[in-house]
């Protein structure tokens, strides 16, 4: 991929009309997403530097990304290295709008949609052939309909597994269409740096160069056992599996999410832990109003932190029973953050993260605590009723008067 191409149109290995019936798999990844909603929606945007956030980048136009600018650094640290950057509030109801549009483009292109995230989704097309034609046409009406219905640029890999559509996708970006045919598969993955192997984070490439492994083709000639050795026996066997593009899964439809959460992302500097709370009493509404809207209910509550320094801590807690009341999400949560209270207030923090996981279908069951288990379940209704007919922030906890709106980013769609 030449730097600076705006639009990619490429076959990787075969360059007959007709791709091998085989990649058949579509990885739709829109570009830039929070930021690109907001060019299309203000004029006054298009072709400049935009950042998403409030004391935290959400998102970035690639004019910022051009920049430095990255997804988690604080506006502060942005401003600084994109001194001409237009920072906007996100608008979380534009985003979902336009994820529906776009998913409603996926369904109508193929009945074998796997939702991945509010704004990507893997698509089988292998069936559409005598119909819609071979899946690189597929891929390019598909980027068409979503940049005339939806406004937005989108980019499509193609590929035999979803492993290797999900890097060609991201190969191929911004705005861009890369088809990899099965005889060209290890010709085009190899080359590729090892980050680009799912799985592999800061720490393990760290592990991975320190043996002078920078690329998935040295890594593919190790055998199992010495990355085994390396990374321990499921991670090994992971990546020497992905290296040589061994990866079995089929595109699933309709599969359920395993868990709801959504997540606050805080600018560095002081925090007063009364408002950390508020904070985490807001998440704690969202997630357990979209349990409540979708009638599904879980059992282990983890709460998740980045702090100052940008380590993590992950707690957990499982209840004996699945619900979806808010009081009972809140008073699980509040305790497992409470336990990390001097770790908090020693290295601060960045973020909070709650999700609800171990997830059933059926009305929500209050357990018993400390508190009228009927009237909590009439005001959890009550306030999804507003909420429902006025808009998401329509009800709003005393606490949270006069503070300034939640960064509250959804960690998939509702």
């Amino acid at each position: 991929m030449a730097p600076g191409l705006t639009v990619c149109e490429h076959v990787f290995g075969s360059t007959t009309d007709e791709p091998r019936a085989d990649a058949t798999i579509l990885h739709a990844d829109l570009d830039a997403f929070y930021a690109s909603v907001e060019q299309r929606d203000d004029a006054r945007l298009r072709g400049r530097p935009v950042i998403v956030g409030g004391g935290v980048v959400l998102a970035a136009s690639y004019e910022a990304k051009a920049c430095g600018v990255r997804t988690a650094m604080s506006t502060r640290q942005a401003r600084q290295a994109c001194p001409g950057a237009i920072v906007v509030e996100p608008r979380f109801d534009a985003y979902l709008e336009a994820s529906r549009a776009t998913f409603a483009v996926f369904e109508r292109t193929t009945p074998l949609v796997e939702g991945l995230s509010i704004d990507e989704a893997f698509l089988e097309v292998g069936g559409l052939r005598r119909i819609a034609g071979p899946p690189a046409l597929i891929a390019a009406g598909l980027r068409a309909a979503v940049q005339e219905e939806v406004g937005l640029a989108i980019t499509v890999g193609v590929a035999r597994t979803k492993f290797l559509a999900k890097v060609a996708s991201a190969v191929a970006k911004p705005d861009g269409l890369l088809v990899v045919e099965p005889d060209a598969e290890l010709a085009f993955l190899h080359p590729l740096p090892v980050e680009r192997l799912w799985g592999v984070g800061r720490v393990t490439a760290e592990k991975l160069h320190a043996k002078g492994l920078r690329t998935v083709g040295e890594v593919a000639a190790l055998d199992r056992a010495a990355l085994t050795a390396l990374l321990g026996v499921a991670g090994g066997r992971h990546l020497h599996a992905l290296a040589h593009n061994r990866d079995p899964r089929p595109v699933q439809p309709g599969r359920r999410r395993r868990s709801v959460g959504a997540q606050h992302a805080l600018g560095r500097g002081p925090h007063a832990i009364d408002a950390l709370v508020v904070a985490l009493a807001g998440l704690v509404d969202r997630v357990t109003g979209r349990l409540r809207r979708a009638d599904r209910v879980g059992r282990t509550v983890t709460l998740r932190l980045r702090f100052g320094d940008f380590s993590r801590a992950t707690r957990s807690h499982t209840l004996a029973e699945a619900t979806a009341h808010t009081g009972t999400v809140l008073s699980v949560a509040r305790n497992l953050f409470d336990r990390a209270g001097e770790r908090i207030g020693r290295d601060g923090i960045t973020l909070i993260g709650l999700s609800v996981s171990n997830l059933a279908d059926g009305a929500a069951v209050q357990l018993a605590l400390p508190f009228d288990r009927a009237a909590s379940g009439a005001l959890d209704d009550a306030v999804d009723v507003v909420r429902r007919r006025f808009g998401g922030a329509a009800l709003q906890r005393g606490a949270q008067l006069g503070r300034r709106g939640q960064l509250a980013l959804p960690m998939l769609p509702d």
